[in-house]
């Protein structure tokens, strides 16, 4: 058996994929590179794109009982900016700093240690298990990370934008959530945000394994441009926004200021239905989809690029 052409031994099949890796992509991606590749992804990412951030939680938040402040994207823009200077659109980016490097580095991590082990003998990942390798880093990234940073979040940039702002910094007003309100308080729509974290990354991930094993065909070491990845990131995220912004809506509304007016995740959806409408649940969508389409593109060029440098400076296999 062990002579015949295309048998491929079980002790032998590490040692055949290990030497395929240099050819094109690394068929397995060490959890290690992928953490560490994932934080800097993550770190550089925000930086770039906080502002559609900013404007889309303004605009979440501005509940038409209120009645709306903002008549818009480019109102909410006009206004931060006429009020605070350009900087105002950065108003809370040090709490989302602080967030998105664990949260990236945890979501890589995750996937590819999940991936490693779903692989088939030849290692191609196929999109099924693409999407339940992504299922599984978002509930993890959301329940680790996500859910206490976009808390702090969306309590900073709300108490930013009353009249009299109690929170000094990002420390500040994490000390006076807890102290106020307990670990508990950083934890609120927590159920909101597990749904949303988890169906983000199934998508993502299911998108991009099915273009990446698209565009790779019969050869799986074919080597993707940057460019390309950057495309098929952009779709992968464009996919996800249409897919759960009103879980988005949701999470939002759950973890600001005024989250004491809902009971649940399903008292809040049924009081947004039924005070405003079903359009409300699609609100920030614009601002999301342009942060979303360039985060997800930014985030797998660095991830993949990174990667490409930490095999030749750090041997795994």
């Amino acid at each position: 058996m062990s002579g015949q052409p295309g048998f491929m031994s079980p002790f032998n099949r590490p040692q055949c994929l290990a030497a395929a890796a240099p050819g094109g992509k690394a068929s397995f991606t060490h959890p290690g590179k992928a953490i560490l590749a994932g934080g800097i992804a993550g770190g550089i990412e925000i930086c770039i794109t906080f502002p559609t951030e900013y404007v889309k939680t303004q605009l979440q938040l501005d509940e038409r009982a209120n009645p709306p402040k903002y008549k818009g994207v480019v109102d909410c823009v006009k206004q931060t900016v006429n009020h605070h200077g350009v900087r105002g659109l950065y108003r809370g980016l040090s709490s989302l700093v602080y967030g998105s490097i664990p949260k990236a580095a945890v979501r890589f991590g995750v996937f590819e240690f999940l991936s490693n082990k779903m692989r088939d003998e030849s290692g191609k990942l196929d999109s099924k298990r693409g999407f339940l390798c992504g299922l599984g880093a978002g509930v993890a990234e959301a329940v680790f990370v996500v859910c206490p940073m976009e808390t702090v979040k969306v309590k900073f940039i709300h108490d930013q934008t009353s009249a009299n702002p109690k929170y000094r910094g990002f420390f500040h007003g994490v000390r006076e959530i807890v102290r106020t309100q307990g670990l508990k308080g950083t934890y609120q729509g927590l159920t909101a945000t597990v749904l949303k974290q988890g169906s983000n990354q199934a998508i993502r991930f299911y998108v991009m394994t099915s273009l990446r094993n698209w565009y790779k065909g019969d050869n799986p070491n074919k080597a993707i441009n940057p460019l390309i990845t950057g495309l098929f990131g952009a779709v992968a995220g464009a996919a996800s926004v249409f897919g759960n912004t009103p879980l988005d809506v949701i999470k939002t509304r759950m973890q600001g200021l005024e989250a004491h007016k809902y009971k649940s995740t399903m008292d809040c959806a049924v009081k947004i239905m039924k005070h405003e409408g079903p359009a409300a649940f699609y609100k920030g969508t614009v601002p999301r989809l342009g942060r979303v389409c360039m985060d997800v593109a930014i985030v797998f060029i660095i991830y993949e690029e990174v990667v490409k440098v930490l095999n030749v400076v750090w041997k795994t296999d």
